[in-house]
């Protein structure tokens, strides 16, 4: 593994929560190259011929065990898109850990676009971890768009965890997934926009067998003069129960959209979709500042909780 400098390091610790090598099967990518990459014995991580990704091999059965495959960015002006593919062996429970941070200094936008395909193998689980980060005083922006694919085999599981908290000027995240019979699909998106950022959320969920389940929440905070859109739709073609949930926060001249989706192509698909978007109530406010807090403090206390 390169040696990494502190600014690589600290993005690391943010998107990864990763202060040293990580245990277990990794590739850590940095601008543009790989920095250090490790496999294990059920765990195999190997290259793409073209440079741009990785093919994971997860065996059948493995249990307990990680891989970390985080990206960070700190030179101005690098754009790269990458395609991972994770093939996930029956019955095997594993935890993935990805997410990008970008530092830009400079004056030209730096971007990185990465595509991640899932094949949960039958009765597999899967917990994905993506978190986004941007810091940096240039005027360059920081620029990240995801694309998920899941496919999901019968009586697999998958959870999905996407965060983006802080610093990315503009984001499109795309998931599409479509799951056999018994399947489940769970999704937790956090996200908050400030100053002029944009974020746009598009799920495409396709719930194929008997018994399938997704359950797709979002949670945000849109400030200052940011744009929040989230379309999620869920298109049930079979016995199978679906829910969308869009709960947000709008501060300052903020904006947000939510566009809910159902469709069902079967008597026995229950869908439902909620949505709810509103300002921080003043009764919360005033508690707060009545233990001590200023209106700002009482204001990061609460959207911290809500975004946990």
């Amino acid at each position: 593994m390169i040696k990494l400098d502190e600014i690589q390091k600290r993005l690391l610790s943010e998107v990864a929560d990763l202060h040293k090598v990580p245990e277990g099967a990794y590739n850590i990518r940095s601008n543009g190259e790989s920095a250090g990459r490790a496999s294990t014995e059920n765990i195999e991580i190997v290259p793409r011929e073209d440079g741009q990704g990785l093919t994971i091999n997860i065996k059948p059965g493995t249990k307990n065990e990680s891989v970390h495959i985080p990206v960070v960015m700190t030179k101005s002006g690098i754009k790269e898109l990458v395609y991972n593919d994770f093939n996930i062996g029956e019955g095997a429970d594993v935890t993935i850990v990805a997410g990008c941070g970008i530092d830009n200094c400079g004056n030209q936008d730096s971007e990185h676009d990465g595509i991640h395909r899932f094949y949960v193998g039958k009765g597999a689980k899967v917990r994905y971890v993506e978190k986004h980060y941007g810091s940096g005083s240039g005027s360059g922006k920081r620029i990240l768009n995801p694309g998920t694919e899941v496919y999901m085999e019968e009586d697999s599981y998958a959870e999905m965890e996407m965060v983006q908290i802080k610093g990315v000027d503009d984001t499109n995240r795309t998931t599409t997934a479509e799951l056999a019979a018994g399947a489940r699909l769970v999704v937790r998106e956090r996200l908050m926009t400030h100053d002029v950022q944009n974020a746009i959320s598009t799920y495409v969920v396709k719930l194929n067998g008997e018994g399938a389940s997704a359950d797709v929440v979002s949670r945000s905070v849109a400030r200052d003069d940011s744009y929040q859109k989230f379309d999620a739709k869920l298109i049930g073609n079979a016995p199978c129960s679906g829910h969308t949930e869009c709960d947000s926060i709008i501060m300052d001249n903020g904006r947000i959209l939510a566009v809910p989706g159902l469709e069902a192509n079967n008597v026995d698909a229950a869908l439902v979709h909620e949505a709810a978007i509103g300002k921080i109530a003043g009764d919360q406010l005033i508690k707060l500042m009545t233990l001590g807090l200023t209106e700002a403090e009482a204001e990061e206390q609460i959207i911290n909780g809500f975004l946990k």
